[in-house]
């Protein structure tokens, strides 16, 4: 794989040892669509490349990183809390949120994972035209915002 990018993180084991993200040059398959390698190298299973399939090359990266941010942190090794992202570059880290816009009512909810499941949100906090969803451990898990048109970003009504 010809590598784009890449970034370590510790895994807090005895000895420590590394876990190396890489991601991959995307490519056009046959049928048209375009794939991203991508691979993880220290954590259990995930030893061999692996790739994502999308409509473009944009798509087929963006799908990889998805991919990749959900192997690392659904692992029974970040679950444990043996993977650090504290040794990971200084500058602020992008966090990847979920936009769904209802149009007609003009109500988004702003998701702080894929998918929010039945008991993700166990407290909920109505502030102006806000409701946000808290989750056991006291984090933001989601947040519906009326009158979204006026509230949101351009870029985030889609």
């Amino acid at each position: 794989m010809y590598e784009i990018a890449h970034r370590v993180l510790v895994l807090r084991t005895d000895p420590p040892r590394d876990v190396v993200v890489t991601l991959g040059v995307p490519h056009e398959e046959p049928t048209g669509e375009w794939s991203c390698p991508y691979r993880i190298d220290g954590l259990d299973g995930w030893e061999h490349e692996r790739k994502v399939t999308g409509v473009d090359s944009l798509e087929a990266v963006e799908l990889a990183t998805v991919m990749v941010r959900a192997a690392l942190s659904g692992s029974h090794e970040a679950k444990a809390g043996l993977l650090s992202w504290d040794d990971a570059p200084m500058s602020r880290r992008t966090q990847t949120v979920y936009v769904s816009w209802d149009k007609e009512r003009d109500i988004a909810y702003i998701a702080m994972k894929h998918e929010l499941v039945p008991g993700d949100a166990v407290r909920q906090v109505v502030a102006e035209d806000a409701v946000l969803d808290y989750g056991d451990s006291g984090r933001l898990v989601g947040m519906e915002l009326m009158n979204a048109a006026t509230r949101l970003p351009s870029e985030m009504r889609i």
